[in-house]
């Protein structure tokens, strides 16, 4: 006996197979996937009227069959995020290969504008980024846990916002407990260095102990443990540079692994290429702070599209790596095998102010996301992933800010929705980049992206008072436009110790 959601996928795929190749699928397929990127089309509405349009019997006029096949299209379309590598349906549908090995004389070309890519100008118009952050919140709102009975809930509080996961996230009380070294009368870079600091406080100590060590001196687990400790506090950004480096243990061991994945660049075009470049062009080049970088971005994400020691993370991680085959050898494709997404080029970016060596840059780059970044953008339980980091900013925001969350959702304006852009990119782009290395120093001296959701919820309590003027979703997207203004650190530390509980 097939359960419901059998009975629906089996349903779903016979309607599909015995369209295909007919001109009415391509048509409802192509206007489907224009209709995507719109915000009153939500996965699991569709879903649900498919459903009901698969059980209902009787009067199935072809008018309806139609709108309902549109909807099933829809429906796919969003699903497949999730569901299969769209990398093939995208070369397929392009008539372009996966991969190639690039003829002699465009290699040599490759290498000579190596440093100079920026100006390059390929014909992207027939590319499209994979999938954009907010199709990916339709994917998460959508998940459910079948076995969870949400009438065991205490708390009608759970239900106001999107995700409906039951994960365990902290609250503040736990939350002042774990990060303790924030609290309002630590010194932290990003307040205390805008005024007079008096000689023997902690963000003078943190430096001088944290460089204290020779560059080329043996680093010890213990002093790595230490400089993450550090981080907690922080540094002057003058240290931030080598503190990153020590951190991940990178000192002196990353110029031969660049120069190999560069060599693989050079000797090998990938599909996902088109897209690094697509995405580079649409986000990271249009950028006030990023743009001078071009060259810098290319160079790193497409060794990164290389670097098959990257495929250790997909032991933790929910992901499926993509492969191609060339003369019958198996490689990788994406990212030791990730597909970038619309903005993936942002978690490269602000790095680019501290490393002016590619070389190094890029392993910093790619300690950071095995570490941290894939989390973003990946389906798992994990307190760092973004499902959590989602549930988390939610039940902090309608705990401590309830009339502001429950205004927002009744004029349809959810909080995850204006704030969702922001968490997947953790805030790159959004903020000013001083800033935002200070966020990212708390993110490795607590080995943990949870800060990310605490700076969310903060940026509304921030804004709460202008939020409950607002009437409509952009008028509330309007106020939290810009967050370049911004200090992340007194935000957090207000939101976290002097909000009462």
């Amino acid at each position: 006996m097939m359960d419901e959601g059998t009975e629906l996928s089996l349903t779903i795929a016979q309607i599909v197979q015995r369209l295909k190749g007919t001109n009415l699928h391509s048509q409802i397929e192509r206007q489907a996937k224009e209709c995507l990127h719109r915000p009153e089309i939500k996965l699991e509405s569709l879903k649900d009227d498919v459903r009901h349009f698969l059980k209902a019997s009787g009067k199935r006029m072809f008018p309806t069959f139609l709108c309902y096949l549109f909807k099933l299209c829809l429906f796919m379309c969003l699903s497949m995020i999730i569901c299969r590598p769209p990398l093939n349906s995208m070369c397929t549908e392009l008539g372009v290969p996966l991969a190639r090995k690039r003829p002699a004389i465009e290699q040599k070309e490759l290498t000579n504008k190596w440093n100079e890519m920026g100006t390059d100008e390929p014909d992207l118009s027939r590319f499209r980024p994979v999938y954009a952050p907010k199709d990916f919140l339709e994917v998460l709102i959508s998940l459910r846990n079948p076995n969870h009975d949400s009438s065991e809930e205490a708390s009608s509080k759970s239900y106001w916002g999107l995700v409906q996961v039951p994960l365990q996230v902290r609250d503040i009380p736990q939350m002042r407990e774990a990060y303790s070294e924030l609290c309002l009368t630590s010194g932290q870079l990003g307040i205390d260095d805008l005024t007079h600091v008096p000689p023997g406080e902690s963000l003078l100590m943190c430096t001088e102990l944290a460089l204290c060590p020779g560059e080329n001196s043996l680093l010890s687990t213990t002093f790595v443990a230490q400089v993450q400790n550090f981080g907690s506090f922080t540094y002057s950004m003058s240290g931030v540079k080598y503190l990153w480096t020590t951190h991940f243990f990178l000192l002196g061991q990353d110029v031969l692994h660049y120069n190999q994945l560069k060599a693989g660049v050079i000797h090998h075009d990938l599909l996902v290429d088109k897209l690094i470049y697509k995405d580079v062009k649409l986000t990271a080049s249009n950028d006030d702070y990023y743009f001078v970088f071009e060259d810098y971005l290319y160079q790193v994400l497409l060794c990164f599209s290389r670097d098959t020691a990257v495929l250790d993370h997909f032991s933790y991680n929910s992901a499926t790596p993509p492969k191609s085959y060339i003369q019958g050898e198996s490689r990788c494709l994406g990212t030791g095998c990730v597909i970038p997404f619309h903005g993936f080029s942002m978690y490269v970016a602000p790095l680019c102010f501290l490393y002016n060596e590619p070389s190094k840059l890029y392993a910093v780059f790619r300690e950071m996301y095995v570490r941290y970044f894939f989390r973003l953008h990946s389906i798992s339980s994990s307190a760092s992933g973004i499902v959590s980091l989602c549930l988390q900013f939610e039940r902090l925001l309608q705990t401590h800010l309830p009339q502001l969350f429950y205004h927002l959702r009744e004029i349809g304006a959810q909080p995850l929705r204006v704030a969702f852009k922001w968490m997947v990119r953790a805030f790159s782009g959004y903020l000013s980049t001083d800033q935002l290395l200070l966020l990212w120093d708390r993110v490795l001296g607590y080995d943990s992206l949870e800060i990310v959701a605490v700076l969310a919820a903060a940026v509304f309590a921030f804004r709460a008072e202008n939020l409950m003027e607002v009437t409509s979703l952009a008028s509330a997207e309007a106020v939290l436009a810009d967050l370049s203004t911004l200090k992340v650190m007194p935000l957090i530390q207000i939101f976290l110790f002097a909000t009462v509980i």
